[in-house]
């Protein structure tokens, strides 16, 4: 769900809950008015200045906010441990939609790698980087039974084996080998991935909670 849907989810959910309560507890009309208001404003404003992610920030705020940083912390553990695996340098994983924000990513999740010394990459360093980019994808689906995140990481892995020069075939040929490959290396670390996926939890920031120290 984008965070334009989320905003105006709650925007909705706040004006309903207004309606009906409203008159139960002799609410006036105009404060219901100024309930519909302020919620339309928010979320022109949050699409207008935020790309939408004020309703990913509240998302993640609310008692249900943890299940969702979850499944993210879930995803870039794959990344980190795929990583780990094929001998990849991590500089830094954020979770959470809030820890994006404060480092300047436009994401609600990330794993941030060392990047490569060229674009042009010889087909077994793209081998690698197959793994490792659709390892997210292969964690949330070996934990969830599917994959709703990895969007960006499709697109990174088509522009690397396009700039280095390979065809669209040979590209997705080896990509699907190299899923192959995660599953299995991953399959049998299901317990370190939520391992991890739980100590990325304790430190990502939500709204009105800070990290333990």
């Amino acid at each position: 769900m984008t965070g334009g849907a989320l905003t105006a989810g709650i925007a909705v959910l706040l004006v309903s809950l207004a309606a009906l309560v409203g008159p139960l507890v002799g609410l006036s009309p105009w404060w219901i008015t100024l309930l519909v208001a302020l919620g339309l404003g928010s979320l022109t404003l949050d699409a207008a200045r935020f790309g939408g992610r004020g309703g990913h920030l509240l998302a993640e705020a609310l008692p249900g906010g943890r299940l969702r940083l979850r499944r993210i912390a879930i995803h870039e553990a794959g990344h980190a441990l795929a990583a780990a695996i094929d001998g990849l340098s991590v500089r830094r994983v954020l979770v959470g939609t809030l820890a994006c924000l404060q480092a300047g990513v436009e994401s609600g999740g990330c794993t941030e790698f060392a990047l490569p010394e060229s674009v042009r990459l010889p087909a077994e360093d793209l081998r690698r980087w197959s793994r490792v980019l659709q390892a997210g994808m292969v964690a949330e689906s070996l934990i969830y039974g599917e994959s709703v995140g990895g969007d960006d990481d499709r697109a990174l892995l088509g522009r690397l084996w396009g700039l280095s020069g390979f065809d669209a075939e040979t590209a997705r040929m080896e990509q699907r080998r190299a899923r192959r490959e995660v599953e299995q290396a991953l399959r049998s670390r299901r317990a370190e991935i939520e391992a991890e996926a739980e100590r990325l939890l304790t430190t990502a920031p939500r709204l009105g909670r800070r990290p333990p120290a």
